[in-house]
């Protein structure tokens, strides 16, 4: 029986995996399956889509189809991924702040100065 991977785990992975390969490297949904599930990675292609769509929408990743970037809203057919320059993927992936299920950060509450009022 295959693990049951959580979105939380695979967001995590295709942010690593396009990280580890680097800003100016695609990287294919069938290789970040592959690299998570061995036997059974296919199953996995549907949400790495969804995922992929909401990191694309939070600006962390970009969606590549024919070699150019791609309306994450608007993408159909064979894609790539790739980490958008100047993201730093491992403090995304430690910042607790993400919301995972939309792509996200939750906003900051800002302290008050002392004497500011509302």
């Amino acid at each position: 029986m295959a693990r049951r991977i959580s979105d939380n785990d695979l967001y995590n992975h295709i942010l690593k995996t396009c990280g580890e390969a680097g800003h100016e490297k695609n990287v294919t949904p069938a290789n970040i399956a592959q690299t998570i599930a061995e036997f059974d990675w296919q199953s996995l292609l549907k949400r790495i889509k969804q995922i992929a769509t909401r990191q694309a929408k939070a600006g962390y990743i970009l969606i590549i189809r024919k070699g150019k970037p791609a309306d994450p809203d608007d993408f159909k057919g064979v894609y790539k991924v790739r980490l958008v320059e100047g993201v730093d993927w491992e403090a995304v992936i430690a910042d607790e702040s993400i919301n995972r299920g939309s792509g996200v950060a939750h906003p900051q509450k800002q302290e008050k100065e002392e004497g500011e009022t509302e």
